[in-house]
């Protein structure tokens, strides 16, 4: 698989016999993989947070479909789809907010019923499809998206970049762009507790690139967007409901509802498979809640006293009516909504050749 000059992080690489991960629990105090070479292997990586984001969740299950059909071929050449499907339904269950996990697995199950003989080749070029795909659509709505930011400043909410991703960025694809075309002098990223993805994750990433960036404690996020220097918050998806609600790390909602206070526009970046239409809205996405000791304690050293508890909701549910921007690789809706999003789904990917922005140039905003 090429990589483009700025494609310069990979958190997910199939070596040619197995799936390799960058251990990002690990970031950015070192640099370690973990190699898969089970499907076991690939479903624990989803849970234990070794891999994270949407997008690389889903090119990560592609590639653990891969180990799961080479295993059953293996027993049983001749029946190799007997307990095929509940190894799928055990992948699915590991982080059920990202849509991206499902559409992808659903992507391999259709393609597998077809497979006469071995299944692992016709697999893995599906998986690597999925995967070239993806760092595609990133290019895409990095162009799309860093048309829209004039100058100033942005702010970013967790990770949503090459880790994330098969490689390049969904909401730091924007930022990427953005920079390197003028259009962006700084970045703020938001600590994004309790796993600190914006300190450990995105910082790493752009000081990689030489991209200023600024850390900010979630608690300052409304006094920093007061003062007037951010003029976009652009943030990724882990899911997008039917009528506009977005799914992404907890502490979107409130990062959204302080840029609409002090007149900041809000940008959620997302590709096409991160929209699912069969979700009416935010209130039917579930919310994964991982466990208190994530909150209580950090790296193995107490936080609070013996005895105190805690809610650890992993995402949160940001309104439509909150977001200005949804853009994707084929293209940018303005104030998302169900009826908007109904027509731009319906339209084949070929309907959109060069972006088309639904409610157009009119609805661009005035402030960068």
């Amino acid at each position: 698989m090429k990589r483009r000059e700025d494609d310069t992080v990979r958190a997910v690489t199939w070596t040619g016999g197995h799936l390799r991960l960058l251990d990002q629990r690990r970031l950015p105090d070192a640099i370690e993989t973990i190699d898969c070479h089970e499907l076991t292997d690939t479903a624990q990586a989803i849970r234990d947070m070794v891999v994270r984001g949407a997008p690389a969740i889903g090119i990560t299950a592609a590639y653990g479909v891969v180990l799961a059909a080479r295993a059953r071929y293996a027993q049983s050449p001749s029946n190799w789809r007997a307990g095929f499907l509940e190894d799928l339904d055990s992948l699915g269950s590991t982080r059920p907010t990202a849509i991206n996990l499902a559409w992808a697995i659903r992507r391999m199950a259709r393609l597998a019923r077809s497979i006469e003989g071995d299944p692992e080749g016709i697999l893995l070029a599906e998986a690597i499809r999925i995967h070239e795909e993806d760092i595609e659509a990133n290019y895409r709505m990095g162009d799309l998206g860093a048309e829209l930011i004039s100058g100033g400043a942005v702010m970013t909410h967790c990770n949503a970049g090459a880790l994330a991703t098969g490689g390049y960025g969904t909401a730091l694809g924007v930022v990427r762009r953005a920079w390197r075309s003028g259009r962006l002098v700084e970045v703020y990223a938001g600590e994004t507790r309790p796993w600190l993805q914006g300190s450990r994750l995105t910082a790493w990433e752009l000081v990689q690139e030489g991209i200023p960036v600024t850390l900010v404690c979630e608690g300052a996020v409304a006094s920093l967007l007061r003062q007037g220097d951010v003029g976009w918050v652009v943030v990724g998806a882990d899911r997008v409901a039917a009528n506009g609600d977005v799914a992404n790390k907890i502490g979107t909602y409130a990062l959204a509802v302080h840029a609409r206070r002090h007149g900041v526009r809000f940008m959620v970046v997302a590709p096409t498979s991160t929209v699912d239409m069969d979700c009416p809205t935010g209130d039917r996405i579930p919310v994964e809640l991982r466990g208190e000791e994530e909150v209580l304690r950090l790296a193995g050293r107490p936080l609070a006293p013996a005895g105190a508890k805690a809610w650890n909701p992993v995402f949160d549910i940001t309104p439509a009516e909150l977001i200005d921007v949804l853009v994707t690789e084929r293209g940018v809706v303005h104030r998302p909504d169900d009826e908007k999003l109904a027509s731009f789904m319906s339209h084949r990917k070929a309907s959109y050749p060069t972006g088309e922005l639904l409610n157009g140039p009119a609805a661009r905003p005035d402030r960068g």
